[in-house]
């Protein structure tokens, strides 16, 4: 066996999975550096919760953005997915303006605010993007991008008040 490094900022777990319950747990993020990534992601102030290295060749890294219940897993021999190929991880915040600031403090390369020229959700890459927020900053319209090292695509979405049953 490796080297293990768990977080120290051990949280109480989640309650169990329910009988017919599903629950996104982790997504698999393709790197081509575990540590150049693992140096991105805890700039980002996620949590590490486990860097193990089990094997010659396989290693797990796991992080959490602040108040998710998902994390992500990332290292050697996790995934056959060539480095920077998953595109549209998104995350909620509360105000779009405040969350881009903070990237941009912690010298992330993000993208302006802008919302889709649908109004709906967000085309896929740039295309049908509009500067700007959404027009009165209407909940699930207001974006911004940004990649890890590798390429692998996030984007941020402005959340104030949840649409009824989600």
């Amino acid at each position: 066996m490796g080297s293990v490094e768990a977080s120290e900022n051990l949280v109480a777990g989640t309650p169990p999975v329910e009988i017919g319950e599903m629950r996104l747990e982790v997504v698999v993020v393709p790197v081509s550096d575990p540590d150049l990534a693992k140096q991105f992601y805890q700039a980002l102030g996620w949590r590490l919760d486990a860097d193990l290295t089990v094997d010659e060749g396989y290693r797990v890294v796991q992080f959490t953005p602040p108040g998710s219940l998902c994390s992500i897993v990332f290292g050697q021999g996790v995934t056959t997915a060539p480095p920077g190929s998953t595109q549209g991880l998104q995350l909620t915040v509360h105000d779009i303006d405040a969350a881009r600031a903070d990237l941009v403090e912690r010298g992330v390369t993000v993208s302006e605010v802008f919302h889709d020229v649908t109004g709906i959700f967000h085309h896929a890459g740039t295309e049908g993007r509009a500067d700007g927020p959404a027009p009165g900053h209407a909940d699930y319209g207001s974006f911004v991008s940004f990649s890890d090292p590798d390429g692998n695509g996030w984007l941020l979405q402005e959340i104030k008040k949840r649409l009824p049953g989600r």
